[in-house]
């Protein structure tokens, strides 16, 4: 008899669930508008009710468990959202034991980042590798490590965050209220903005025609049509996105980088500029590690999720329950 995992991605956006096998497919999927602005009480209801969504129609012993990826800092070995920017409300919320009682299942909760490395690296594009770092470049940046063949967790589950390395000394404010992040550089977010601000003070251009809020698609598409400003917000994305890959690089010497995250779309066109600024500054050995785009397109967090359980279920006894 088939059994199953139910994963859940919580995000500042959406909160999506899917039904999980073993070998990483996706047999059933929802997606619902996150109530950020709710706090916690609600959205735990709609995880809830996702999960609920997932196991409709199935025998509950065919249900193994909960695979639960969040936005971080979390405490992932206690099960605490020990605080979410983008979700109001979760400040040291108990995450993992509110959610596996609302469902009375096991629930094992991840930080994003590392959920998608999981998941890349078990089914994706980090498959057969002892060594790659994963980062999702979307609204922030996040990231997952895989070092000589095992998930970089670190103390309290915290490894990871990546998005909020230093990058510039005293630079732009990010999210997490640092100044010079990573995140507050080369995330989508930031390409926007900077693309906004630079449009206001030219007033003029592919990107300016039409008078609509310019976004992101907007300068790649005006790139492609070869407009001078698009070209050059798209080279210094892809400068910032360089400078941040060649801090990996010389940390954790990996095999490969995979990019994914709605800015990875355009990674064919970001890649000679992120390349050359590898090769620019990235010491001897380890200029040569490939970038590439992650194999599970906007899924890798899910089933990562859902790994967690499949990786945990051998070890559980039957009157065990981490929730």
């Amino acid at each position: 008899m088939d059994r199953f995992a139910v994963a859940l991605d919580l995000g500042g956006t959406q909160v999506r669930a899917a039904l999980v096998d073993r070998r990483g497919q996706i047999l059933n999927r929802v997606a619902v508008p996150t109530a950020a602005t709710e706090g916690p009480d609600v959205v735990i209801q709609q995880l809830s009710d996702a999960a609920r969504a997932m196991m409709s129609g199935i025998e509950a012993g065919r249900i193994l468990g909960v695979g639960l990826c969040a936005p971080g800092p979390l405490n992932t070995q206690e099960g605490i959202a020990i605080s979410m920017p983008t979700i109001a409300g979760f400040e040291n919320i108990h995450l993992r034991e509110r959610l596996g009682q609302s469902l009375n299942l096991p629930v094992w909760l991840e930080n994003d980042g590392t959920a998608a490395a999981l998941g890349e690296w078990r089914f994706g594009a980090g498959a057969g590798l002892q060594n790659f770092v994963y980062i999702t470049v979307s609204t922030g940046i996040g990231g997952g490590v895989v070092a000589d063949n095992r998930l970089l967790r670190g103390r309290l589950g915290l490894a990871g965050e990546v998005g909020h390395m230093t990058i510039v000394r005293n630079g732009d404010t990010c999210s997490c209220g640092n100044k010079g992040c990573w995140e507050a550089y080369a995330s989508g977010t930031a390409f926007t903005l900077r693309a906004r601000q630079r449009v206001a003070s030219l007033g003029h251009g592919l990107l300016a025609e039409g008078g609509k809020p310019v976004d992101g698609k907007a300068v790649f598409a005006a790139a492609a049509q070869g407009d001078p400003f698009a070209i050059e917000l798209v080279a210094e994305e892809a400068e910032f996105l360089g400078i941040g890959i060649v801090n990996l690089l010389h940390l954790f010497s990996p095999e490969s980088i995979v990019v994914g995250g709605g800015m990875s779309s355009n990674l064919d066109v970001l890649h000679p500029g992120i390349s050359s600024k590898v090769r620019d500054t990235a010491m001897k050995g380890f200029e040569s590690v490939p970038i590439v785009r992650a194999a599970l397109e906007g899924n890798s967090g899910l089933i990562g999720a859902a790994a967690l359980v499949y990786d945990a279920v051998p070890a559980i006894s039957p009157s065990s329950h981490p929730a």
